[in-house]
């Protein structure tokens, strides 16, 4: 694939379009728009066909990226095999087994994907509009669907969270909070982050959330106390059961 050639949406869905055709990014193959074409049976238009040819003869566009030759690809083999975990939808206690890791090292590995998808996202918007490329919308935070008294304390930067994050957190062994933020906007970042150590859609019992968060700092109480007080979970009223709000 010439990454010279093409653009950012081409890379992510595999092929391009040129006159009337769609072309494949690794092999070249054309499917012309407005025909039909069959693949193990069934009928697709040339889109679908496109995406279809693209599984059954490459194994996808997502392994294609992942082993990418060249000197643009920086992911290790063993990262590979992780987007790879990641991609199949095993959840992370499985992963986990599978690689001889703790369930918090492989939610960690998760979001430094994340922060290094961030930091791309930043860097592809700084060159696009320093060389009259299509402008890029800043990214701020998702604030908390239960948010209470929004101002401009959660209007905050990825480049605000990431130096925060940095200066609060020692990710050596899993994610511990070495110290607590003076600052309310830096709360909020310590928050978000340590949301992201709770699984969607799952309730926690009072023992469990707390035996969760003291992993994570001395103090879990204060910890689940602003979690709730800022909006990032929620409680039954007697407090004995504790859930993630999406954002």
């Amino acid at each position: 694939m010439d990454l010279n050639k093409r653009t950012y949406s081409e890379v992510k869905q595999g092929f391009y379009h040129q006159k009337n055709q769609l072309i494949c990014n690794y092999c070249e193959e054309k499917f012309k728009e407005g025909q039909i074409y069959s693949f193990s049976g069934k009928f697709y238009e040339a889109e679908q066909a496109m995406i279809e040819h693209i599984l059954e003869v490459h194994g996808g566009n997502a392994r294609m990226l992942r082993e990418e030759p060249g000197k643009y690809n920086t992911l290790t083999e063993k990262q590979k095999r992780l987007l790879q975990a990641f991609k199949s939808g095993k959840k992370d206690i499985q992963i986990a087994t599978e690689f001889g890791l703790s369930a918090s090292t492989v939610r960690h590995q998760k979001y430094t994907f994340r922060e290094k998808a961030k930091q791309a996202k930043l860097y592809l918007a700084q060159y696009e509009n320093t060389f009259g490329m299509e402008e890029e919308k800043s990214s701020f935070f998702l604030i908390p669907s239960k948010a209470r008294n929004l101002d401009d304390r959660f209007m905050i930067t990825e480049e605000e969270s990431a130096k925060t994050l940095k200066t609060y957190f020692d990710f050596n062994e899993g994610l511990v909070l070495q110290r607590w933020p003076k600052k309310q906007k830096k709360i909020i970042i310590i928050l978000n982050r340590i949301k992201e150590e709770l699984t969607p859609h799952k309730i926690y019992s009072e023992k469990e959330i707390t035996q969760l968060l003291n992993r994570i700092y001395f103090d879990p109480a204060t910890l689940r106390r602003y979690l709730f007080d800022y909006g990032f979970i929620s409680r039954t009223p007697d407090g004995k059961q504790y859930w993630l709000e999406e954002s």
